[in-house]
């Protein structure tokens, strides 16, 4: 299932509009680099992998926008491990455990 993903900018989030949800990672940018802080999901749409297409979504973003990726939030940490492919986006010297 393919969602729409929106650059919620006046609330500093990516989000997406789910049967009346709306999954959301919030960022703060600064100058070329983006701090993805937090990602949140109903427990309604857990397990419906929606999380990690809203991740893998505002990556594609990311690296369409030429930002410099800070990951602080433990949810987009652990997806760039299971997906090595996007750890060029993150900021040089930044280990991802």
């Amino acid at each position: 299932m393919e969602h729409h993903l929106i650059d919620n900018t006046e609330k500093k989030q990516y989000e997406f509009q789910v049967g009346g949800h709306t999954p959301k990672i919030e960022y703060i940018k600064a100058q070329d680099k983006i701090y993805l802080t937090h990602t949140e999901v109903a427990k309604a749409l857990e397990g419906k992998g929606i999380g990690s297409e809203l991740v893998r979504q505002v990556l594609e973003d990311i690296k369409k926008n030429d930002l410099t990726l800070i990951p602080l939030c433990p949810f987009v940490a652990g997806y760039i491990k299971k997906h090595p492919e996007w750890r060029e986006l993150v900021l040089k010297g930044i280990n991802i455990a």
